[in-house]
């Protein structure tokens, strides 16, 4: 896809992730709406990214409101004319065994990291499928390729949000829609933000390394999935083994070896945002 004069929505834009994203976005021209929770860093962004070329605009959204998600998605119809590209980064993490958290805590991350992706894309995905043109990138997560202890919710979220992506790039293309693209993004641990202090064990850590910087995910993001139309980009491109050997591992020695290369030790240092 040419960047150039897109018009694009970005959830949880204001920091991280969203925002470096955002930040590639407009330097490609793009016309961008940004959505995040909190209006102190949504207002910082704004301010930092005004400078930009391409034309911003911002607003404070609850992914998990509905209603409020419909209301904005007319607005940015109103101020961007279109929407081409929906990019759900929006995002929630609480860390812990299951049972060391109340339910409800589970309940939140399922509701942002699941539900409110069938808000915005239940928004704007009839445009892009009436055009034959768009494309929806979904945040999932390396946990959304292997079970994580301590991130039991979050990972489930996460295998969810890559079976949603893949069954609607199938649903399009039953309906002859070649043009209307659906990726997932799956970041392995963050050095910094939501997943700060997580990282693999020895000697999982020396395959899979931390993540330094949030534009690697906004590069895989904007330049494999939207400019190259990559369906699922990993970062590192090591998260990718874990799906090529759980095809062709017993499953006892796939379990097996996601012990040896420290896999359940990841959240042993998680600090979090």
């Amino acid at each position: 896809m040419n960047l150039e004069g897109k018009c694009a929505v970005v959830t949880g834009a204001a920091m991280g992730i969203g925002y470096a994203t955002v930040k590639r976005l407009l330097a490609e021209k793009c016309n961008v709406t940004i959505w995040d929770l909190n209006e102190k860093a949504l207002q910082e962004a704004i301010t930092s990214l005004k400078a930009s070329p391409g034309r911003l605009f911002g607003h404070v959204c609850d992914v998990t409101d509905k209603s409020r998600v419909h209301e904005l998605a007319m607005l940015a119809r109103t101020e961007m004319g279109k929407v081409d590209i929906l990019i759900n980064n929006a995002g929630y993490v609480a860390g812990g065994n299951f049972l060391d958290r109340p339910v409800e805590d589970w309940e939140k991350t399922m509701s942002v990291n699941v539900s409110a992706l069938f808000y915005t894309i239940h928004e704007f995905l009839p445009e892009m499928l009436e055009r034959n043109c768009g494309h929806i990138v979904n945040i999932s997560s390396a946990a959304g390729t292997i079970g994580v202890p301590g991130l039991a919710a979050y990972a489930a979220s996460k295998w969810a949000v890559w079976g949603l992506t893949e069954s609607l790039r199938f649903e399009a293309a039953n309906l002859n829609k070649v043009n209307v693209k659906f990726s997932s993004i799956h970041p392995s641990y963050l050095a910094k933000g939501m997943f700060e202090g997580a990282k693999l064990g020895f000697p999982g850590n020396l395959i899979v390394p931390t993540v330094k910087s949030h534009d690697v995910i906004a590069k895989a993001i904007v330049e494999s999935a939207l400019k190259r139309g990559r369906n699922s980009p990993k970062r590192p491109w090591t998260v990718g083994l874990a799906v090529r050997m759980r095809g062709l591992l017993p499953d006892g020695v796939f379990q097996m070896a996601l012990t040896f290369l420290g896999i359940p030790k990841g959240m042993s240092t998680f600090k979090g945002r």
